[in-house]
């Protein structure tokens, strides 16, 4: 059965083919013959209660450079959709939230992948706080005295935005590093958010594991630079909704 799909994502013309998953979402849709509505999150538009997007019927293919095509721009209703793909990267501000708030309004014939609800909820970096067994030692905090009690106490640390993407921001300060001071002023500049902190593992080196888990069930994984490694990261989607 052919569906139609929309996919509110960052701009297209910006993705690496070789490292994006929206494309790759978006090549397999359409390889199993469904048709692709594209739009950017700024062109989301809630009037009387029903939700519109201004945007355009997309084609995608693996060619560098020339990997997508794009009709005219038209309005749509969402509802007219069989799915929504909510797919655009943070900064987890208040637009993302306010999107997902405008998302949640459409009727129960759209499903909406990840759920609005569970994305709004469940912050990435502080779901995986529920797993202390799994993950390093970890602050999230904006006062200075306790980041510069937690660098005392573990030496070798992480340092990065709570709500960055992509490694955007990421800094290592190492047990002679005296910049944290100037990394909270930075940060601080630029938002009210906490950051979060945690001790720095060596063995990232090795690379990552990435699991898909699919209502609890493992369905593929992607196995990073080295076999043997200490990381693990884990998606869950669980009745279309990302925990």
């Amino acid at each position: 059965m052919s569906l139609k799909v929309a996919i509110q994502m960052d701009p297209i013309e910006l993705v690496d083919i070789d490292a994006d998953s929206t494309f790759r979402l978006a090549e397999e849709a359409q390889i199993r013959g469904h048709e692709l509505f594209y739009y950017t999150p700024n062109k989301l538009i809630l009037e009387n209660g029903i939700v519109f997007a201004k945007g355009s019927k997309l084609k995608v293919k693996r060619v560098k450079g020339d990997h997508f095509t794009l009709e005219k721009e038209i309005l749509v209703n969402l509802n007219d959709f069989d799915v929504v793909w909510l797919r655009q990267d943070p900064p987890f501000d208040m637009g993302y939230i306010t999107y997902t708030h405008m998302l949640d309004r459409l009727g129960s014939n759209t499903l909406v992948v990840n759920d609005p609800f569970w994305v709004r909820n469940y912050p990435e970096k502080l779901l995986v706080l529920n797993f202390p067994d799994l993950t390093p030692p970890t602050v999230i905090a904006r006062d200075i005295t306790a980041l510069k009690e937690f660098k005392e106490k573990h030496k070798d640390i992480i340092i990065k935005p709570l709500y960055g993407n992509g490694g955007a921001g990421v800094f290592r300060l190492g047990p002679d590093d005296k910049n944290i001071s100037s990394l909270h002023e930075l940060f601080s500049g630029i938002n009210n958010e906490p950051l979060i902190a945690q001790k720095f593992l060596p063995d990232v080196s090795k690379g990552d594991k990435r699991v898909i888990l699919v209502d609890g069930k493992p369905v593929a994984q992607s196995i990073g630079f080295q076999p043997k490694v200490k990381r693990v990261q884990i998606c869950m989607l669980v009745g279309g909704q990302k925990k």
